[in-house]
């Protein structure tokens, strides 16, 4: 696999094998149009226009493009933007295309030098692994696999039953993964999210020792509480830390990031497009198909949409001056912010795969950086990023052992 470490803003050096060709024209919104099944077909799309809200144009992706940036999670060399798959078995966002077609996106994201992909247990449930195993078993050596243990899930129905990070438990869970996976390892392992009657050393223990047999080789912790970072630290150093992290929704840059940053841990930012909304593409008039769960977080009613488009533009505006989109403008303030920090974008379309990892091409200077930060920082956003239930499994402390 050839690759290049990353300069301070995340990306490659290396420009002259690679271009990504979005016209200011398109800059508005991402496309809701399903993606072709091929490169080809990709390339060769026609513009489309978004049907909700004020009608905008977009450019097709007119050239595919191969991210040859490289970042460190702790010691784990990872490409500068990843692949989430939770969107992929079509329980989240709605249905997707096909499982073939879904299989097919992660071996093209591969193809297009993408190295992380995540996954979790609870995504499906059990479904995501399965089709991150088929697809990457052919790579296995040459790609860098995350998933997530930490919810008690019914085998037979699927139900999230509630948390459970007992130490019998998360072994189970790994062997299950580990079939899923079709591979004899995780190459990082997260605590979902902070089991409140489990003590985080007998966890941090317990993932020690299926390193120490070889079934996992890094590890995490999702959403934590502070302190449980520290003490997990302690007894088996942490690689990452995953939490919700775009401009939509800056809460880590509080405590988690200056922690990271002082404990050597790298960042993995889930949602890094606001579930869609910093793309451009929601708006209120924008209508959620059936079966879309974002209909149940607060930040998405027609009230809070409206009150946050102000940031939609802000992107929308920067998008035309760097001649990028405004999902490659977050992705790209991301990547800015500190280089041990990586996006892991959740995609079920050709054309936005290829638009995601086009953002290591965009470039700020510093004093470009430092402007933008102030517009962003200048925006209030308006609505709770998760349901109630959700919020409350944030940010939560491990009980003492």
């Amino acid at each position: 696999m050839h690759e290049h470490d990353s300069t301070p803003n995340g990306t490659s050096t290396d420009r002259g094998r690679r271009g990504f060709l979005m016209g200011a024209a398109g800059l508005a919104a991402a496309s809701v149009v399903a993606a072709p099944a091929t490169l080809a077909q990709a390339q060769a799309a026609p513009s489309t226009t978004v049907a909700q809200g004020p009608a905008v144009r977009r450019n097709p992706v007119t050239a595919a493009i191969t991210q040859t940036g490289r970042r460190r999670l702790g010691s784990l060399k990872v490409s500068s933007i990843g692949l989430g798959t939770q969107t992929m078995p079509g329980d989240l966002y709605g249905p997707v295309t096909s499982r073939k077609d879904m299989v097919a996106l992660i071996r093209t994201a591969v193809d297009q030098g993408v190295t992380l992909f995540d996954t979790a247990e609870a995504y499906g449930p059990f479904e995501s692994e399965r089709i991150v195993g088929d697809a990457l078993r052919p790579v296995r050596d040459d790609v860098v696999i995350a998933s997530k243990f930490g919810w008690d899930i019914d085998p037979d129905t699927g139900a999230r039953i509630g948390l459970n990070s007992r130490p019998d438990h998360i072994r189970r869970a790994v062997d299950g993964m580990l079939k899923r996976l079709r591979t004899d390892h995780i190459d990082l392992l997260y605590q979902h999210r902070v089991d409140p009657t489990v003590p985080i050393e007998d966890v941090a223990d317990t993932v020690k020792d299926l390193m120490a047999q070889g079934k996992v080789l890094h590890w995490g912790l999702s959403e934590p509480g502070l302190q449980t970072i520290r003490r997990a630290h302690a007894v088996q150093p942490l690689t990452a830390i995953q939490n919700e992290y775009s401009t939509l929704w800056r809460g880590p840059e509080e405590n988690v990031l200056p922690l990271c940053e002082q404990l050597g841990i790298g960042f993995v930012c889930w949602a890094p497009l606001g579930m869609g909304f910093t793309t451009g593409t929601m708006s209120p008039y924008f209508r959620f198909t059936e079966g879309d769960r974002r209909t149940a977080f607060p930040r998405n009613s027609r009230d809070n949409l409206a009150a946050n488009m102000p940031l939609v533009q802000l992107l929308q505006d920067w998008a035309v001056r760097k001649g990028a989109t405004p999902a490659q403008i977050d992705l790209a303030w991301l990547l800015a912010q500190k280089p041990w920090i990586v996006p892991i974008p959740s995609t079920t379309r050709l054309s936005h795969l290829l638009e995601n990892i086009g953002a290591e091409e965009v470039r700020f200077s510093p004093d470009e950086l430092q402007e933008l930060n102030a517009d962003v920082a200048r925006i209030t956003i308006h609505g709770d990023r998760l349901p109630p239930a959700a919020l409350a499994m944030t940010g939560v402390e491990a009980p003492p052992r």
